[in-house]
């Protein structure tokens, strides 16, 4: 939620960007420039005195209250009770994910069997939650970064591993710009946060080609679910064939595998 100090922050924004000085706002709100300096310094102000500003700037204040939404940081991962809420309902799990591809209301209704009042209450809740900004005519601002990523061992990733990750890999991958790659390596401790490294960035790149291709029509876009991994980790069947006694550190570090999936989603 905004705070006082955000809004304030807005305010003399906007005065800059009016070329307003505080002797100009000081006449028209009828008080002393001093007032008006201490007054925006200490962000003390009533509602009423917002809205003076507000005229006295010629801006509404519900868009000022939007400018001060945009200004907020975005969110990189949700709280742990914040995840709890999205996986309550797989319904609202379906919507949220349909909001982090930027879907439409419209859009959501017309692939899925949600009724637009459905969709219309699960965009509320997700409002409440802190993953979007819900906006006039049922438009909505995503309030995550393009580097948001679900908590490694968060509700949502428990439940993807528990009811998603055998579905995905089901699949054959063969499918036209599918592909599976698994390969298991022993390599420098000081080199695996470069290799990690890269995987993020191909992440990021899939992430914003998304947000660039949205503005495409429709029949020239595919779903896809892009799915990266790097663990320092070996096969269980396989630790139990080693000789000798088998301690955790020897498991954790007889191999690195990286699993990298491409396919529709």
């Amino acid at each position: 939620m905004s705070t006082t100090v955000d809004l304030v922050q807005a305010l003399k924004h906007e005065l800059k960007t009016a070329r307003m000085t505080y002797a100009d706002l000081a006449r028209a709100l009828g008080m002393a420039e001093s007032s008006v300096k201490r007054m925006l310094a200490k962000g003390d102000m009533p509602l009423s005195r917002v809205d003076a500003i507000c005229r006295a700037l010629k801006i509404d204040f519900a868009e000022l209250a939007r400018r001060v939404a945009d200004a907020q940081p975005l969110l990189k991962e949700l709280s742990q009770e914040q995840e709890k809420a999205v996986v309550r309902d797989k319904k609202l799990l379906l919507v949220a994910i349909s909001v982090l591809s930027q879907w439409t209301l419209e859009q959501i209704v017309g692939a899925y069997r949600i009724t637009e009042a459905e969709c219309i209450g699960f965009l509320a809740q997700l409002d409440r939650i802190g993953i979007i900004e819900l906006r006039p005519m049922n438009r909505y601002r995503l309030k995550l970064a393009k580097t948001f990523r679900w908590r490694p061992n968060g509700p949502v990733m428990e439940f993807f591993r528990d009811h998603v990750v055998l579905d995905y890999y089901r699949g054959g991958f063969d499918g036209p710009a599918e592909g599976l790659l698994l390969v298991h390596g022993t390599i420098s401790k000081a080199l695996a946060p470069a290799f990690l490294e890269r995987l993020q960035r191909v992440a990021a790149d899939f992430a914003q080609q998304h947000q660039t291709d949205q503005k495409l029509p429709p029949e020239h876009l595919e779903g896809y679910t892009l799915l990266l991994g790097m663990r320092n980790w070996e096969f269980e069947a396989f630790t139990q064939l080693r000789r000798g006694e088998i301690t955790a550190r020897a498991s954790r570090t007889a191999a690195h595998a990286r699993v990298a999936g491409v396919r529709p989603a």
